[in-house]
């Protein structure tokens, strides 16, 4: 045991002395404790034991490198490279001595055929590649509008059906009246608002799919009684078609077997690239179906465009372009032959459907962009416009039509007035009624429409209002300026969208045979209905099914348990009575 001992203070004196200055009186101990258990067991010839029992391995130090000698690598993998680029003298062809003038000939002559066919080639890409970003003026037909979604021949079948079955049945567009809605007595108008929440109040979700690849920028419903037809355009020009009610088609797996149907994905949909390329500056900010028999729709996009799709014919077309200026909104007087249209500049426009995009008439408001622009129903001739100089203002397009008189045409467009002139006629006798009444938001004002008697203003704003007012328009249509233009309700909605999401706009329900209320999207991802009189009717939502802001809304004009909303996902909410 002598011998052990005085081996095991050797052993730990040497191992000690190259840390000694650089361990703590712990570690010191630690490591002479170590040392001495390995010595231990290795002189009884336990060598294995130590590893079994935890003991770290015996340190061992690297060999160095010899002076002058670096340390040796590990070998590098072989990693495949792609070819080297070759300079123009190592790419130069190599010339036979012995060639002959008829054989050089030839060469230079295959030479130059082939540096033509690769120009070629180069023009051709680039000419290609620049076709695809131009805006498509042409006629398009289905079979190119879908191109992009790529859909089978039955479901090209399909959505012609249903574009025959809608022409096939009459949908005229149905005129409110301004004395509508009117009553003595206010118990009245509280039973009508009763009514209205205890039928709008118990609608829940019956359909839900993903209309559209993109963020939702506008939607609007078929006036077909028989079908829930939904169009909605987004944010990269694409129209998206959904019939909510429809029998959604089945999915099989590989084996053949039919996979439940998912309730996220409901009903049917098409997809057509309405308005190209397929960008940001394709948007469609409006949609609009003609007022005299809902036979086609209007779309308008932010490359400057009007465009029509025709259920009878299944070909869209171009109706009007814009040079230079983003195109907001439009809106249709009953009669259907007259269209107006806001843009970012600051003007409207007057296009008469039967002249031709010729014969347009400009008039710039305002030196802010206007985002929308309506028409009153029942007194055509009076247009609401929301700009973002904060004002909402009442015109009297009779006036504009005055300052047209007597002025001779000059290039594409008859008339184009400038803000400047429009100031400048305003202050003269004959432009006094032009602008009938203002108001001025706090902030941005995003939306101002007519509901669909013609009596009832609704406006939004970044200020975080929704501002109500009542007129009537056959009493003050003598009158050339209003005397007063002060909302009676000023409703706080949050309308702080930002830039991810869809401004937040209030929409009428476009049925005269209900009392007006209108639907705007809530911050907190619910639905909200007021009444005209600002009366909350009823506020939807559904936690558990959604997530997001359903920024876009839009009610069906000929069922009143309908209302459509939108995200910034392409997806879609039809809400309706829970027994639908």
């Amino acid at each position: 045991m002598r011998r052990v001992s005085s081996s095991i203070t050797s052993v730990s004196s040497t191992a000690l002395q190259p840390v000694m200055t650089e361990l703590s009186a712990y570690e010191i101990e630690r490591e002479a404790n170590i040392a001495r258990n390995r010595a231990l067991l290795e002189e009884l010839g336990l060598k294995d034991t130590s590893t079994s029992l935890g003991l770290p391995p015996k340190h061992t130090p690297k060999p160095k490198a010899k002076p002058g000698q670096s340390a040796k690598r590990p070998k590098r993998e072989l990693v495949e490279q792609a070819p080297r680029r070759l300079s123009a003298r190592l790419r130069k062809e190599v010339i036979d001595p012995n060639e002959t003038p008829t054989q050089r000939r030839k060469r230079e002559a295959e030479a130059k055929k082939r540096k033509r066919e690769e120009e070629e080639e180069r023009i051709a890409a680039e000419e290609q590649a620049r076709l695809a970003k131009r805006p498509r003026t042409h006629e398009l037909d289905l079979a190119v509008l879908t191109e992009a979604a790529e859909p089978s021949d039955t479901e090209l079948g399909a959505l012609r059906g249903i574009f025959q079955a809608i022409t096939n049945v009459p949908a005229t567009r149905r005129i409110g009246d301004v004395r509508d809605w009117v009553f003595e007595r206010s118990n009245q108008e509280e039973r009508e608002v009763e009514m209205l929440r205890s039928k709008l109040g118990k609608m829940k979700i019956v359909s839900m799919a993903k209309v559209t690849d993109s963020r939702i920028y506008s939607s609007a419903c078929h006036p077909e009684p028989s079908k829930d037809l939904v169009f909605v355009g987004d944010k990269h020009g694409q129209l998206g078609i959904w019939d909510a009610r429809a029998t959604p088609d089945e999915v099989t797996d590989e084996d053949g077997n039919v996979l439940p149907a998912d309730d996220k994905e409901m009903g049917k949909c098409w997809r057509l690239q309405q308005h190209w390329p397929a960008t940001p500056q394709s948007s469609i900010s409006c949609i609009k179906f003609d007022p005299i028999d809902a036979h086609s729709v209007f779309t308008t996009s932010y490359d400057c465009t009007i465009r029509r799709l025709s259920f009878v014919s299944s070909v869209s077309h171009q109706i009007f372009s814009s040079s230079d200026t983003l195109i907001t909104s439009i809106d249709l007087p009953p009669s259907g032959h007259e269209m107006w249209i806001s843009d970012t500049s600051g003007t409207i426009t007057h296009y008469d459907l039967r002249e031709g995009e010729k014969h347009t008439r400009r008039y710039q408001l305002s030196d802010n962009k206007i985002g929308s622009v309506s028409v009153n129903p029942t007194s055509p001739h009076l247009l609401i416009t929301a700009s973002n100089n904060r004002f909402v203002r009442l015109w009297d397009s009779r006036k504009l039509q005055t300052l047209t008189l007597g002025t001779e045409s000059t290039g594409p467009v008859d008339h184009d007035y400038d803000h400047e002139t429009i100031q400048t006629f305003m202050g003269s006798t004959q432009g006094r009624g032009l602008m009938r009444a203002e108001f001025q938001h706090g902030k941005s004002a995003t939306s101002a429409q007519w509901d669909p008697r013609g009596r009832s203003i609704v406006s939004t704003s970044y200020d975080d209002s929704v501002n109500l007012w009542e007129l009537d328009a056959a009493k003050y249509d003598s009158l050339p300026v209003f005397p007063s233009f002060k909302p009676f309700s000023r409703i706080k909605h949050n309308c702080q969208t930002g830039k991810w999401l869809t401004l937040l706009r209030a929409v009428w329900n476009p049925n005269p045979d209900v009392y007006p209320h209108f639907t705007i999207a809530n911050m907190q991802h619910s639905l909200d209905i007021f009444s005209c009189k600002g009366d909350l009717v009823a506020r939807l939502s559904d936690r558990q099914r959604i997530s997001a802001v359903q920024a876009v809304t839009c009610s069906h004009p000929n069922i009143v348990e309908r209302c459509v909303t939108g995200n910034a996902s392409g997806r879609c909410v039809l809400w309706a009575p829970p027994d639908v």
